[in-house]
């Protein structure tokens, strides 16, 4: 039975129509992409499943008891910590030890038929609580946690004090750990360095419900999803396979209805030139056969479906207005420190045309190094500069730099005087902004419309280096297209800071990856980096085989020693429940030796008195095993 199954689905809003004829239905294991270009309304379909929002047509069904998460589902109370909130993805859970607590102390003073229901209970609840996972959820919670990149001093934070992208992050864990059935994920990679985006991968490939996941990240589309849904000019598509391969498949039914479409008006052209003909000889039979005809050409007329247009999307090229000399970028021993180190030892040496691709974890220092050659920043240590002739352009990933009031027309204006406003309505166009749109405050713009404001900004700039941050946040897929096609043709040198490796794998020359002790150079794109980088590894591993040799060794008999704790522990925990039951079986026949019914009777007080005697004797034998084990405890404890 289906988890979700919409049938039709119509919204519009005053001013337009969002989507129109979307049907699809997911099942318990489906791993679905949800694209289409910004404002397509892909976050409305995702209110309207969760009921949130309303439709104007059509039908939606959701299975009874159907759990459905979304990121859009926040952490209300800021004031807890990033863990103590995550955790609340197992509230039931919280919930049962709780309950557990309270069952345990009132056993300590329960009686009768009370015990009896407490210790069912008891047994109960802990059954349930280990089933649903309550002896691994906080170790799960703390690993979802740093594996999205939260660090150990973060996790004992207030939500409060934490970025946008911070509460982003340990609302998207939350919801990942909460075992739906569905997870609605809406852009889950923003906010996420490269290492965290594979651990996410990992994490949903494996995950045991289905998912839906809005995403422009087109390598991690290939790598979660298994099938695509598409919205584009109001119409709804589905196709099977990730989104390359959705992608081939769209492409290829376009190819197949633009040749149909071709073909059936080719068609219709020569029918009705029948129709043509008959008419002008005038004769009663050629009329009826110019009738019959044309019904002909209407049926096809009728049938005729146009191939779907393409979605508007920027065009631009980046164009070098001088040469530069051979090096453009030289740096040595560059250092930088706030309240801890942030990178040192950082050397840079870019040729003249090398696309150079810096890569590391979120905080390590990336942006702040674009800042420091562009003289924004001053290093701590080392030296740089930009070469012969060297003109630099800067793309901030931030709206650094930005009036919130200015308008995007006097943006352009206030960069560029010499440009005619009719030359800047024409530049505003290439970038989507049409009409009206051009006196649209900045503050009123979307990310994605302040980012083609600052790509503008960027192509008109002419710089023959383009040192860019992040270029690729908040624009969609055609976008994104787009701006690779433009650097693509790119004349100039280029060093992009990105997450985006899509992009990296197309264009990069050269990947630096930096780390707190500096940047190590790699040759080739993504797939080179990594399989380059795990095979440096590799090699520093091998080249210190005593060290690792030793500490293997130091591991094992840590690992040992720990282990034989363990079971003395274990063994002494035993021997000590062996004297208790012994003690209290002694107690009772003790008790029933000193009852009336025994005193009186010589024949079952001196069968009662030899059980004593040999309870005695065995738990002798008891108290000595206990010695025996506290030794071995101790000796293994203390050596």
């Amino acid at each position: 039975m289906p988890i979700i199954s919409a049938h039709d689905l119509k919204k519009e809003f005053v001013e337009r129509l969002l989507f129109d004829g979307v049907s699809f239905e997911i099942g318990e294991k489906d791993r679905v992409g949800l694209v289409g270009v910004n404002g397509c309304g892909k976050t409305t379909l995702f209110r309207i499943l969760l009921g949130e929002e309303g439709y104007d047509a059509g039908e939606l069904f959701r299975a009874k008891n159907a759990r459905i998460m979304s990121m859009t589902q926040t952490i209300a109370d800021t004031n807890q910590t990033v863990y103590g909130a995550t955790l609340e993805a197992f509230r039931p859970l919280m919930d049962a030890e709780e309950e557990l607590k309270r069952v345990d102390a009132e056993l300590a003073s329960a009686e009768g038929e009370r015990l009896n229901t407490l210790i069912k209970r008891q047994h109960a609840l802990r059954e349930e609580y280990e089933f649903n996972g309550g002896m691994t959820y906080r170790s799960r919670t703390r690993s979802a946690l740093m594996g999205l990149g939260f660090t150990e001093e973060e996790l004992t934070k207030r939500l409060g004090d934490m970025s946008g992208g911070q509460r982003n992050k340990a609302q998207l864990a939350k919801v990942l750990l909460s075992g739906a059935q569905l997870l609605l994920l809406d852009e889950p990679t923003n906010h996420l360095d490269m290492d965290s985006i594979a651990w996410l991968e990992d994490f949903l490939k494996a995950y045991q419900g289905a998912f839906i996941v809005i995403s422009h990240d087109r390598y991690f589309l290939d790598a979660v999803t298994r099938r695509t849904m598409e919205i584009k000019n109001t119409r709804f598509f589905v196709s099977e396979g990730n989104y390359t391969r959705h992608r081939e498949l769209m492409a290829d039914e376009q190819e197949m209805l633009r040749r149909r479409y071709v073909n059936t008006q080719k068609e219709i052209r020569r029918i009705e030139g029948i129709v043509e003909q008959q008419r002008r000889w005038g004769q009663e039979h050629n009329f009826i056969t110019a009738a019959s005809k044309q019904k002909q050409a209407d049926k096809l007329r009728a049938t005729l479906v146009a191939p779907e247009r393409n979605t508007d999307s920027i065009h631009f090229r980046f164009h070098a207005d001088a040469v530069s000399g051979n090096d453009v970028v030289v740096a040595k021993g560059l250092a930088k420190r706030f309240d801890k180190s942030v990178f040192c030892n950082a050397d840079l040496l870019i040729k003249k045309g090398e696309r150079v691709f810096l890569l590391g974890p979120n905080g390590c220092g990336k942006t702040t190094l674009l800042k420091i050659l562009m003289g924004k920043l001053k290093p701590d240590a080392g030296s740089y500069y930009l070469g012969a002739n060297v003109h630099p352009g800067y793309y901030e990933q931030n709206a650094a730099g930005l009036s919130g009031e200015v308008t995007a027309i006097e943006e352009i204006r206030n960069s560029y005087p010499r440009m005619s406003d009719t030359e800047i309505r024409c530049a505003l166009a290439a970038f989507l902004f049409r009409g009206d749109d051009v006196f649209k405050p900045l503050e009123k713009l979307s990310g994605g419309e302040v980012a083609r404001v600052k790509l503008l900004k960027l192509m008109l700039s002419g710089s023959n280096l383009l040192l860019l941050d992040e270029p690729t946040n908040h624009l969609d897929i055609d976008s994104r297209e787009a701006l690779e096609d433009a650097l693509e043709e790119y004349e100039g040198t280029m060093l992009i800071v990105t997450h985006d490796r899509y992009l990296v794998e197309r264009l990069a020359d050269r990947v630096l990856s930096m780390t707190e002790s500096g940047i190590e150079s790699y040759i080739g794109g993504y797939a080179d980096y990594i399989a380059a980088k795990q095979e440096r590894e590799a090699k520093a591993a091998a080249e210190k085989p005593a060290q690792r040799s030793q500490a293997g060794e130091d591991y094992r008999a840590k690992r040992e020693r720990q282990s034989a704790i363990n079971r003395a522990s274990g063994e002494l925990r035993r021997a000590e429940d062996r004297v208790n039951a012994a003690e209290e079986e002694l107690s009772r026949l003790e008790e029933k030796l000193a009852s009336p019914d025994v005193a009186t009777n010589y024949v079952k007080a001196a069968e009662l008195s030899r059980t004593i005697d040999e309870k005695k004797a065995q738990l002798d034998k008891l108290y000595s095993q206990w010695e025996q084990a506290q030794e071995a405890l101790d000796g293994l404890e203390n050596g």
